[in-house]
């Protein structure tokens, strides 16, 4: 029995501000938090103990072009970034995308991310061959998480055509392309994998309905009947609109009228609903997965976060293409875009605007990740980040001001300290492995751009 003691502790629902010990068994879950002094056998930290925030939607791969498609020759959108993204791919090989995903876990967790569920979608060589391990690419970004230490959700992604109209994939695509059959076997040997890591599970995802067709998504459902299922839906409003002349419905509407989806979903973007889609997809219990600086960045626009969140739905965070990779960034302008709709401050949270977001998104993300983490309790895993309580940010703030500062106050980073399942990656603001890391990751990326030259 592992015990650690912090003088604050916010459970996810509750301050503990008279100090608390956190007692974690040796399979990384909390077997009990209890408040009072320090006992003799713990070890004491200082700093106020938040439980890790998940990050419901990444590609790890797209941190090797963060920052390299700012550039325009004229009409700029989604889908002249998107051409961008496969140039960026050409090359990519495994022990690429391994050390391009370690430095991308690395800094998730030294920005408060303690788990992070991958949207995997990179699975074949340039020619669009399997490697002799159909998994390769899954498994490179399972391992960058082992030696990373961050909590994983493996999502292997179903890419079968280019559009609506079943197309088949272009040649930036190829490198994505499975039939069901090949996509199965990819995702039993994920699976199996999976099963050596404690910090570990996965879950399934057709691409978009661009990608995968309803026909095929029930196919996938009858064979994967439990686990997280992730989606990419109604990002851009050409979506919806190419989706309407194909199927006379939007695309929210169009799923939810011919899938059975539930709890288990996670509905990443959702950008352009209508009134009557946003009650529907309250009623499925799913989760809406928000990128807001990605989604910014690629010009998406604005997610109904207050109509959907005042009613009770559920949303989570994630850093997709990782323009930006801060949990703090996401809720700011989550919460931000919502005020500059409104025009008015103070949008999605109740009494404190920062600590009601942090505490939706722990939800949310849970929930999306079907893992137990988001809380600090009984049975969930002892994912646990501690801010500095002598960070500049956070001096002189009361319990109830602790997470709006952090959030709405500045950009210095306080997160000092990091435990994924009890264990210690993060001390002092440094990652244990972090200048290997760094290392082998400016190594690969001069190997990429060489390759492009």
């Amino acid at each position: 029995m592992k015990k650690i003691h912090f003088k604050q502790l916010f459970t996810g629902e509750n301050w503990l501000t008279s100090g608390a010990t956190i007692e974690i068994s040796s399979d990384g879950n909390i077997d009990a938090i209890v408040e009072g002094p320090t006992p003799h056998d713990a070890v004491q930290h200082s700093g106020i103990a938040l439980p890790g925030m998940p990050n419901l939607h990444s590609h790890a791969h797209q941190r090797a072009m963060a920052g390299l498609a700012e550039h325009s020759t004229g009409e700029d959108n989604f889908w002249t970034w998107r051409q961008v993204m496969y140039s960026q791919l050409r090359l990519m090989q495994p022990e690429h995308l391994h050390a391009i995903a370690a430095q991308a876990y690395v800094e998730m967790l030294k920005s408060g991310y303690t788990a992070v569920a991958e949207f995997q979608y990179l699975h074949h060589d340039q020619k669009g061959r399997h490697f002799a391990n159909k998994a390769e690419m899954s498994l490179s970004c399972m391992e960058a998480a082992r030696e990373t230490g961050i909590g994983l959700t493996c999502i292997p992604v179903l890419y079968t055509y280019s559009g609506f109209d079943k197309q088949g994939c272009n040649n930036g695509q190829r490198r994505f392309h499975n039939q069901l059959d090949e996509y199965l076997e990819i995702l039993r040997i994920v699976e199996s994998t999976s099963k050596g890591y404690a910090n570990c599970n996965t879950g399934i995802a057709p691409h978009s309905l661009r990608a995968v067709d309803v026909a095929l998504i029930n196919q996938l459902l009858d064979a994967v009947p439990s686990g997280p299922v992730h989606i990419h839906i109604a990002e851009q409003y050409s979506e919806v609109e190419d989706c309407l002349a194909i199927f006379g419905k939007r695309p929210v509407a169009w799923l939810l009228d011919n899938v059975d989806v539930d709890a288990r979903w996670c509905m990443v973007h959702a950008t352009h609903i209508d009134d009557k889609e946003l009650r529907c997809l309250l009623a499925s219990k799913a989760t809406v997965g928000l990128c807001p600086t990605t989604e910014a960045n690629l010009g998406d626009g604005f997610f109904p976060a207050q109509a959907f969140s005042s009613k009770g739905g559920r949303f989570g965070i994630g850093s997709d293409s990782q323009v930006s990779i801060s949990p703090v960034e996401e809720l700011r302008w989550l919460e931000y875009g919502q005020r500059l709709l409104k025009q008015q401050r103070v949008v999605l949270g109740d009494t404190h605007a920062g600590e009601s977001l942090f505490k939706n998104a722990l939800s949310g993300g849970a929930q999306a990740s079907g893992r137990n983490i988001g809380s600090l309790a009984p049975g969930r895993r002892a994912d646990i980040v501690v801010l500095d309580e002598n960070h500049p940010r956070l001096v002189c703030r009361s319990k109830s001001q602790l997470i709006d500062s952090w959030i709405f106050s500045g950009n210095e980073n306080p997160v000092y300290q990091v435990f994924v399942g009890g264990e210690q990656v993060v001390q002092n603001g440094q990652h244990k492995n972090e200048k290997a890391i760094s290392a082998r990751f400016a190594a690969t990326m001069s190997a990429l751009s060489k390759s492009h030259e």
